[in-house]
């Protein structure tokens, strides 16, 4: 009786990523976040030959418009992880989606590229990086021995909504002109509102459950101590006080927590990355219009990002499925360095191709490589800082990759202006990616394998960013039997008391046999009752 019941009254096995279930769901919300997220600021290059004819201005004004998309994308991250840490996953996600939408749908009554910059750049991409960053928080949560499997599939949005976009963005400019393309935008760009709508928090049903059937456990230990089942309801009461006053201090939560800036492998990451991003989105955006001043056809030069898109859609899950193997995951900072390499070779070899045959070979392998990674590059920052420290580690990581896109496209079409000369963009580019690369191999393993060889491993702690998904879970639960073992301290002094008493009643018993007295029904009754409360005393103390 002094046991919990096995299926209502035990506490509830510590929290873990389900690997599954509705986390497929999320999965495929986070897929079209994703989609968005990266392809729409490439798929509005379609339109920047009408811009510039409309308001009058170069390629470099209107290549600001994706660049200020990416830079809100990337800059808000600190923002986005503290209303994340705030309020949540998906009330942010539910705002980003309107002001995503409402951006877009402004920026068709513009009519200087002052109001586009500030309507499709900072509206449309505030309300992008607010759905875009709590989307692969919420991916971490749910997926953890599936973790590189759902990166590379949730990474797939980006081509899938590239080679789908630009065909329909050259449809919408065709038929409906700029404005009228950037309204129907608007409108699909809602959808995000429904991905955040399913984006349910995996810890909050978990802990309703625990604090439920430990509510039930402590109940059945309270009440049967000899029958005071009042003394059991107000320990129980003062049970859930307990726990909302140990709750208090958990409001004072870091919203944003800057001591991942003492790790190394986070720094060498982040230097890895914005060197990256300087050349990994120059040659998408002016791929385009560098095939239109070839000669190629609009049409045919929209396709180029759908080949692109196409080619990256089998590439990242396949990467995803290489990195998820037992003996590549522990080194997936090498494939990752691998991927950029490749990248910044493609770029490399690539620059001189001057026919729509060579802009197609350049798509494959861009595609393949582009593919690689952006499978790869979110799946090594949580390997490097753990689930419970990544919604701030990606928020600083943006905001510093923030400043590599403010410089890298820009700069890019302004050298395009002054040389008339693509060729150099391309060389530069693809140097800037493989330099990314060599500085990210050597750096991990001068600085981060040699230094384990030499320091002792250190102990597995909750509280730093490298521990496993389920280690947050197990304190919560290590926490609620705490509060369990501390409401069982009134109930114990009782039993101890009552021990006291069936002694003392045992002695006095024990002298009246001695000067051959008998003991009375009654009070070999009572010392049945005490030596049962006792038994029941020792069952519970012993559980």
């Amino acid at each position: 009786m002094g046991r919990a019941d096995p299926e209502e009254g035990q506490l509830p096995a510590p929290v873990k990523p389900p690997d599954g279930g509705w986390g497929w769901i999320v999965l495929l919300g986070c897929f079209v976040i994703t989609g968005f997220s990266y392809a729409f600021p490439k798929a509005v290059s379609v339109y920047f030959k009408e811009l510039m004819k409309d308001f009058h201005v170069g390629y470099s004004d209107t290549a600001w418009i994706s660049s200020i998309m990416l830079a809100m994308l990337y800059g808000t991250g600190p923002v986005c992880s503290i209303m994340v840490n705030q309020f949540g996953c998906r009330p942010v996600m539910l705002i980003g989606g309107l002001l995503a939408s409402s951006g877009m749908i402004l920026a068709s009554f513009t009519t200087n590229i002052i109001e586009l910059y500030l309507t499709a750049g900072v509206l449309t991409g505030l309300g992008m990086a607010l759905n875009f960053q709590p989307s692969l928080i919420m991916l971490g949560t749910y997926f953890d021995k599936r973790r590189p499997l759902a990166n590379g599939l949730a990474a797939a949005g980006s081509p899938v909504f590239l080679s789908s976009l630009s065909p329909l963005g050259q449809v919408l400019l065709e038929k409906f002109g700029w404005r009228g393309g950037f309204l129907i935008m608007g409108g699909l760009l809602l959808n995000c509102c429904t991905c955040g709508a399913v984006m349910r928090p995996l810890d909050m049903g978990m802990k309703r459950k625990m604090e439920k059937a430990q509510d039930k456990y402590e109940a059945k230990e309270m009440l049967p101590i000899g029958g005071k089942s009042e003394e059991g309801i107000s320990t129980t009461d003062g049970t859930k006080k307990a726990k909302k006053a140990k709750k208090k201090p958990k409001k004072g939560k870091k919203l944003l927590d800057f001591s991942i800036f003492s790790n190394r492998g986070f720094i060498i990451y982040t230097i890895s990355k914005f060197i990256l991003v300087l050349g990994l989105f120059v040659p998408p955006i002016l791929l385009v219009n560098y095939a239109k001043d070839t000669g190629v056809p609009d049409t045919e030069a929209a396709f180029l990002l759908s080949i692109i898109g196409f080619i990256d859609i089998f590439a990242r899950p396949a990467c995803g499925v290489v990195a998820g193997l037992k003996w590549v995951r522990p080194h997936v900072a090498y494939l990752f360095s691998f991927a950029m390499l490749f990248n910044g070779l493609t770029d490399i070899c690539s620059a001189r191709a001057s026919n729509y045959t060579g802009l197609v070979i350049f798509c494959v392998f861009f595609g393949i490589s582009y593919g690689m990674v952006g499978a790869l590059q979110f799946e090594v920052l949580m390997a490097i800082v753990g689930s419970q420290k990544f919604s701030s580690a990606i928020g600083l990581v943006l905001l510093i990759e923030a400043f590599a896109v403010l410089i890298g496209p820009p700069s890019a079409g302004r050298l395009v202006d002054a040389l008339k000369n693509y060729e150099v963009i391309f060389y530069l580019a693809g140097s800037e990616v493989v330099l990314s690369a060599v500085f990210l191999a050597m750096a991990t393993y001068c600085c981060l394998n040699r230094g384990k060889k030499k320091e002792p491993p250190p102990e597995k702690n909750p509280s730093t960013g490298g521990g496993s998904d389920t280690e947050e879970a197990e304190s919560d639960v290590q926490e609620a039997e705490e509060h369990s073992s501390d409401n069982h301290q009134p109930a114990h002094s009782t039993d101890n008391a009552m021990v006291a008493a069936s002694e003392e009643a045992n002695h006095v018993a024990e002298e009246q046999s001695g000067e051959g007295g008998g003991c009375p029904e009654g009070d070999g009754e009572v010392l049945a009752r005490d030596s049962g409360n006792a038994d029941q005393t020792v069952e519970r103390d012993s559980f």
